[in-house]
C-alpha cells in the first residue's frame, strides 16, 4: 500500500512497485486522481485498486486496510507517504497548520503502519514498513517549523516501531529524500529562489522521483532483510554541506 499515491511522490513510488511485479494499493483522499492512476496501471497489465484514505481518521484507516485484505490478501509492505506541509515564520504559524501538518505526517503515519503491522502480526507473516521521511528532520530550513517537527518525529517512531516489531520479522526503515523535482513543487525550485537553493546541494542539482528507486525497492524486497530502523537519504550530499 502506497499512501499519497494520488500525486507526486507517491504516485511515483507506486508505479516503481507495480513494474517490480506488486499489487499496489492506492490510497489518498483524491479518490478521482486515484481512480485515474488504477486504470492506467490496469490497463497494462498491472494489479491495483484504489481506495480513499483519511490517514488522520483511524476508522478510515481500518476499512482501507479490511479493503485491501478482501482484495489483496495482506499488506506485505506500506510505503507511509501522506504529508501535507505549511509555510510561515515560527511567529506566524498558526495552530490550525501546526494540527493539519502534525497530524497527518506524524499522527497518521503511525495509524497507518500500527494498522498494517497488527493485521502482519495477527497472521505471523513479515513484512516492510518504509516510512517516507525528508532531510529536514535532520537538519533546519526558516518557515517550516510544523513539517521539519513532524519528520523529525517520524524518525524518532521509525526506530521505536523498528525496534519493538522486530520480533515479528517487520521491518520498519525511513527513506529520507532531499528536494526532489515533482508536479508539487516545481514552480518554486525553478524560481530564483530555487536557483539559489540548488547551489546548497553538492551534486549542484535537485532530484528527481526516479533518483529514489533505488533505495525505496531495496527497503521493499528481501535485499534489505537485515535492516530495520535505518534511514537512507537521498539527497546529492545536501546534508553534507559546508557551514
Amino acid at each position: 500500500m502506497v499512501t499519497g499515491a494520488s500525486s507526486g511522490l507517491g504516485r511515483h513510488f507506486a508505479r516503481v512497485l507495480v513494474r517490480a511485479g506488486a499489487a499496489v494499493v492506492l490510497a489518498a483522499r483524491r479518490l478521482e486522481a486515484l481512480r485515474e492512476l488504477e486504470e492506467e496501471i490496469v490497463s497494462n497489465a498491472g494489479r491495483a485498486l484504489a481506495v480513499r484514505l483519511d490517514v488522520c481518521e483511524r476508522r478510515s484507516v481500518e476499512e482501507v486496510i479490511g479493503t485491501a485484505k478482501e482484495a489483496f490478501g495482506r499488506i506485505d509492505i506500506l510505503v507511509n507517504n501522506s504529508g501535507v506541509t505549511a509555510t510561515a515564520e515560527v511567529l506566524e504559524h498558526t495552530e490550525e497548520d501546526w494540527d493539519r501538518v502534525v497530524d497527518t505526517n506524524l499522527k497518521g503515519a503511525f495509524l497507518v503502519a500500527q494498522a498494517v503491522a497488527r493485521q502482519l502480526q495477527a497472521v505471523g507473516c513479515e513484512g516492510s514498513v518504509i516510512n517516507v521521511a525528508s532531510i529536514l528532520g535532520m537538519r533546519q530550513a526558516g518557515h517550516v517549523a510544523a513539517y521539519a517537527a513532524s519528520k523529525a518525529g517520524l524518525l524518532q517512531l521509525t526506530k521505536v516501531m523498528a525496534l519493538e516489531l522486530a520480533r515479528f520479522g517487520i521491518r520498519v526503515n525511513a527513506l529520507a529524500p532531499g528536494y526532489v523535482e515533482t508536479e508539487l513543487n516545481q514552480h518554486f525550485l525553478r524560481s530564483t529562489a530555487g536557483a539559489a537553493l540548488r547551489k546548497r546541494v553538492p551534486q549542484r542539482r535537485f532530484g528527481e522521483p526516479s533518483d529514489l528507486d533505488g533505495a525505496l525497492l531495496l527497503l521493499a524486497s528481501d535485499a534489505s532483510r537485515y535492516m530495520t530502523g535505518s534511514v537512507i537519504v537521498v539527497d546529492g550530499g545536501h546534508l553534507v554541506n559546508t557551514l
